[in-house]
């Protein structure tokens, strides 16, 4: 991640965005949170997600099955002993979780699963 903006974050939202961790499911404050507004990285505020792509797939953790255009970068991640993908943030390469395919919870058949302490939500006046 880019230094200038790790001072201000907590060692909880560090340990996500910096060192790659994951919160304990159903922890996150945006779990089965649904307001209408905009998610954006916790570390550098740049949009990630549209409030209209947020579902509930039940698993933990906020799902998304589309990601604001150029937001989000996406790697291989060979961790834990399986390949995912991980998402990262496109401007401050912050750590968000990971994206799926083919799990048919929506149309798009993509769910972004992604930690709350890495986001934070900007609602619609």
């Amino acid at each position: 991640m880019k230094k200038k903006y790790i001072a201000k974050l907590s060692e909880s939202e560090k340990s996500i965005l910096v060192d790659s961790g994951t919160e304990s499911p159903f922890s996150g404050e945006y779990d089965n949170f649904f307001n209408e507004g905009i998610y954006v990285c916790k570390a550098c505020e740049t949009q990630l997600f549209e409030s209209n792509c947020k579902f509930n797939s039940h698993c933990g953790w906020p799902s998304f099955d589309d990601a604001i255009k150029d937001a989000v970068i996406k790697r291989r991640d060979a961790t834990l002993g399986r390949i995912r993908t991980e998402i990262i943030c496109a401007e401050c390469n912050g750590h968000l979780g990971h994206v799926f395919e083919g799990e048919n919870y929506t149309k798009k058949n993509t769910r972004y699963c992604v930690n709350s302490l890495s986001l934070k939500f900007i609602p619609i006046l």
